[in-house]
């Protein structure tokens, strides 16, 4: 007989002695996994219909569906339009949209002094939508960005972002967007002291029942990409917005951040983006336990469609598997593309 025959069967003999029950003492963890009705029973995180925030983008015009190149399947729609978007996404059992508007470039200016009429595309998107479509909710975002010549989110003054000029200009902006119907105001700026501002300006103008969802850890992302061409700044940004945005790098200093928009009345806490912070997402929600919220950024949608369009991954499963992964992390809902698409597979039980 070999030696390497000997070994072998000496391998066998040693194995046949292993008792499995005495090792696990009798804990067998495959027990819950062998059947699809028991996985079913047992699973502790669950993604459901309700989770889902449907960010849209709105452009003037009537009858457009403007197909956005860096992120496959998203459009920019005008006003007649994304009401039709609104009624889709009721349809489909989606609780919320969240607004951003694409307005025409001769019309921004270095305040971004558009986000202070009261009638601008933004506001006439949130009378439409809650005048055709009354029971969706509608988010509507402060920040500045979409209005300055300059593509930052607050006002520029000699190369800075000056802030308490900026906090004044978005508290009378959220007070428009509350006056045309807005649910839920969420300033994406991360001015210091906005939440307060912002609170006090809602209370003054009696829209005590308007909610903040504060982007309370807005991270200097290099995800934003695909999002800045939806809305057309990514060709006017001077400079970057690492002044004002959070250091990614920076855990302890997003706790202490969203902390600061907890005392100011922050209703709601958002993280953004979602996948990389999810340990952020966590730690909003064990610190604070308000409802808390991750914005699935353009970049991490056009990942995903990307990957699926070369066929390297089966994006509906990631795409599940990622929605997935911010309710396990402790969020109460998702911003994200997907919304429409992930409605439809929960209804057909893939959720």
């Amino acid at each position: 007989m070999g030696e390497n025959t000997k070994n072998t069967e000496a391998g066998l003999a040693a194995a046949a002695a292993v008792n499995v029950d005495e090792i696990t003492a009798r804990r067998r963890m495959r027990r819950s996994r062998g059947a699809d009705w028991s996985r079913r029973l047992v699973r502790e995180t669950r993604l459901m219909v309700d989770d889902l925030i449907w960010p849209i983008f709105i452009v003037p015009g009537t009858n457009i569906s403007e197909p956005i190149s860096a992120m496959p399947g998203v459009n920019r729609l005008s006003v007649d339009r994304a009401v039709e978007a609104a009624r889709m996404a009721a349809d489909l059992g989606i609780p919320a949209l969240a607004t951003f508007p694409n307005v025409e470039l001769e019309r921004r200016d270095q305040t971004g002094s558009l986000a202070l009429e009261a009638d601008n595309l933004i506001n006439q998107a949130t009378r439409a939508i809650k005048q055709a479509v009354p029971d969706i909710g509608v988010i509507t975002d402060v920040a500045l960005d979409p209005f300055t010549d300059h593509g930052h989110d607050g006002i520029l003054r000699d190369g800075e972002i000056v802030n308490d000029e900026t906090v004044r200009a978005i508290a009378a902006a959220a007070v428009h967007q509350a006056d045309a119907g807005s649910d839920i105001i969420a300033p994406s700026d991360m001015m210091d002291g906005r939440i307060g501002a912002i609170r006090q300006a809602l209370d003054a103008a009696g829209h005590q029942n308007v909610a903040i969802m504060s982007y309370a850890t807005k991270f200097a992302s290099a995800c934003y990409g695909p999002y800045r061409e939806a809305i057309n700044t990514s060709g006017l940004l001077k400079g970057d917005k690492r002044s004002y945005y959070l250091d990614p790098s920076n855990a302890m200093e997003a706790v202490r951040d969203a902390g600061l928009d907890v005392e100011e009345g922050a209703d709601m806490l958002m993280v953004k983006p979602g996948l990389p912070y999810l340990d952020i997402c966590r730690a909003l929600k064990d610190n604070f336990g308000l409802p808390t919220f991750a914005y699935q950024v353009s970049g991490e949608y056009s990942m995903v469609k990307a990957a699926d369009a070369a066929g390297y991954i089966d994006g509906e499963r990631i795409m599940l598997e990622t929605l997935l992964a911010f309710k396990r992390a402790g969020c109460d809902g998702i911003l994200t593309y997907f919304a429409p698409e992930a409605a439809r597979l929960i209804a057909k039980g893939l959720g």
